[in-house]
């Protein structure tokens, strides 16, 4: 593997049915607990942005490479952000998350630069399907300016993943680097898949779509 395209298309393709089942309709199932409605969704949503604002601050805190810290400081910005406006919508200044996701569990125990940033990538790419099924459920309510929120999010998303791949180039010297950053982006798509299946089995729903 030479750069940072290579690497998300492996990825990718590796993981291929998790991301598609992460971006179905049963996403928004499996993380409200069944109570797909307006609030729910909304607490789901942020509960998975505090839980983003306090990984990426802490990789910040104790990053030696100065690439990877200006990154995790800034996506750790971008999220906190992304929670505030959450709460915002929520109308809850008191709300407290109490989950911290399995996907943020899984990246808080990683301690190397490249193992880091390669499962920031898989992180965005779960996200990503996520907040899609969340701008999906806003259209669908026929609340437009709320779905604009979200989409907004995608957008920094967006920016996250040039700046991780910018970032995962940097810090990659030989392939064994580029080795552990691809078993790291996967193990969080996996860590993020783990959570939707194991929800979705507790209510007794198939997690696999249905065909």
């Amino acid at each position: 593997m030479t750069d940072a395209d290579a690497f998300l298309e492996t990825v990718q393709e590796e993981n291929q049915t998790a991301l598609s089942r992460l971006g179905s309709s049963k996403s928004l199932y499996a993380d409200t607990g069944g109570d797909i409605d307006t609030e729910p969704v909304l607490e789901a949503t942020a509960d998975a942005e505090h839980a983003a604002w306090e990984t990426f601050e802490g990789w910040a805190d104790d990053e030696d490479d100065e690439a990877a810290r200006e990154a995790f400081a800034t996506t750790a910005e971008e999220e906190r952000g992304h929670f505030e406006t959450v709460v915002d919508h929520l109308e809850n200044e008191e709300y407290d998350p109490q989950e911290v996701p399995t996907l943020h569990e899984y990246l808080r125990g990683l301690e190397s630069t490249t193992e880091r940033v390669g499962a920031f990538i898989g992180r965005i790419l779960a996200s990503k399907r996520s907040k899609d099924q969340v701008v999906g459920y806003f259209v669908g309510d026929a609340d437009p300016q709320t779905a604009g929120v979200f989409r907004e999010f995608g957008d920094d998303l967006d920016e996250q993943l040039e700046r991780a791949e910018t970032v995962l180039e940097a810090v990659c010297e030989d392939d064994e680097d580029w080795s552990h950053a691809e078993e790291a982006a996967s193990g969080a798509i996996e860590a993020a898949y783990g959570e939707y299946v194991e929800n979705l089995e507790s209510m007794g729903a198939n997690p696999k779509p249905v065909c």
